[in-house]
């Protein structure tokens, strides 16, 4: 048993209808369910039920990638947080938000405020955006190349973290006999200028309760794992392997410290695309519905979208060994580098054909079919290497994904002694085992 360490359990939200793009297909209920404020409020109770950390809202900016062939996450994260802090009071709520069409003092100010609606239990999921198609909608002309959506998320977090910090913890003196609301000289602009933004600041409300929101991030590129190295709380990564897995958080560890953090100030929380029974048979036949929601070339036209090669290379290799030469080289890749290698370990451990990488990686996560005994064993494998300090469970459909894990997984984590039986802490930070310290951007600026 990983050394009697509990870890932390996070479930995504994704694609509109769950995680498996044949979800809407395979599940019960109307398509529309993918906008139902019951669904997110059975969702968020059921999870915090399950003592659950985290929910993690995806966001699809647009639908323009799949069109009108399946529902997508499009809507905005911050107000969907909002209605599920409403109907719970301790599971922690995420959500992602593009740091390339959005400004820093809205996002600052956006999640600040859900926060603060929630009493100190809210983190926002940092993300670049490397889909171009979202230039279309925001109009802002062509999209930027990785670098340089990479240095502008740097200046972006950098003035979103001082935003939160603009109100030290104790500036509001609330003294009504001596008309005394806030002591201003506890209250600062921030007066960033950079070569994207010059923000002057403050925010115009207190500091958060868990002193500010916390910050995902799922950078796997180089620049991706510096910038969340140097800026995140927690960490969100695609590894099929628990060797990729270890050798992923090994090098974030090292990388943290290289900006004078600790290693333990980050968690990292690989995602786990998991189809649960309560046998065997039940989870294989669960899979093999969610594989028929699928027709054969959109499983194809997904995993070229992830190796970044023509849908043709593909089918022409079908019954063939994955054409990894035939491979763009990572500089010319347009989406992750880190999620495709995650898929290419997986192709040269298992040595998979094209047809059999379509059924085992469905994406680029780790991809489990099987009982909650068969899942509490890939989690405490990696757990025990050094691989993790916990789990993003990729709810394969929504909402009964959710039920899965609650009521088949979480009671066999919490046997073995891997997962909390009770909620410990107000806050979402706490909760992880964060502190509430000023940020590593506030510090390393400070220094220079």
């Amino acid at each position: 048993m990983a050394g009697n360490k509990k870890m932390i359990l996070s479930a995504a939200l994704m694609h509109g209808l769950g995680h498996q793009p044949g979800a809407w297909r395979a599940r019960k209920g109307p398509s529309a369910d993918y906008v139902s404020p019951d669904m997110y409020a059975r969702i968020a109770r059921k999870a915090e039920e399950g003592k659950l950390h985290v929910l993690f809202l995806a966001e699809q900016i647009t639908n323009q990638e799949v069109g009108a062939t399946r529902p997508c996450g499009a809507m905005d994260t911050a107000s969907v947080l909002s209605y599920m802090a409403a109907v719970t009071s301790r599971i922690g709520l995420v959500g992602t938000a593009s740091t390339t069409y959005n400004q820093p003092y809205d996002i600052a100010r956006r999640f600040a405020t859900v926060d603060h609606l929630s009493k100190g239990r809210v983190g926002w999921n940092c993300v670049t955006t490397a889909h171009a198609v979202a230039a279309q909608m925001f109009g802002t002309g062509a999209h930027p190349e990785a670098a340089d959506r990479y240095a502008r998320a740097d200046e972006f977090l950098e003035v979103v973290t001082r935003l939160w910090e603009s109100w030290e913890p104790d500036a509001l003196v609330d003294d009504k006999e001596n008309n005394r609301f806030a002591d201003p000289d506890k209250i600062h602009p921030i007066n960033f200028t950079g070569e994207y933004y010059r923000v002057r600041g403050p925010l115009p409300f207190i500091r958060s309760r868990q002193g500010r929101p916390v910050i995902f991030h799922a950078g796997s590129s180089p620049l991706g794992r510096n910038q969340a190295a140097r800026f995140a709380d927690v960490i969100f990564t695609a590894q099929h392997t628990t060797a990729g897995a270890k050798a992923f958080r090994d090098d974030l560890r090292k990388r943290a410290e290289g900006h004078g953090r600790s290693p333990d100030a980050i968690k990292i929380l690989p995602g786990m695309n998991v189809v649960l029974g309560e046998t065997m048979e039940e989870a294989r036949a669960k899979k093999l519905a969610l594989d028929n929601g699928m027709t054969l070339d959109q499983q194809l036209a997904t995993m070229a979208r992830i190796c970044g090669v023509a849908v043709d290379v593909l089918r022409d290799h079908l019954d063939k060994p994955v054409p990894l030469d035939l491979l763009p080289p990572d500089e010319e890749l347009k989406n992750g580098t880190g999620w495709r290698q995650s898929v290419i370990d997986l192709v040269k451990e298992e040595d998979l054909t094209v047809r059999e990488l379509l059924t085992r990686s469905p994406s680029s996560h780790q991809h489990i079919v099987g009982t909650a005994a068969n899942v509490a064993d890939a989690m405490e494998e990696r757990l025990e290497a050094g691989a993790a300090d916990g789990f993003t469970m990729m709810v394969d459909m929504l909402p009964w994904g959710v039920d899965d894990i609650v009521n088949l997984l979480v009671p066999e984590l919490q046997r073995r002694g891997l997962f909390h039986t009770e909620y410990e802490h107000e806050y979402l930070r706490d909760a992880l085992g964060l502190a509430h310290g000023a940020s590593t951007a506030r510090r390393e600026t400070e220094n220079a």
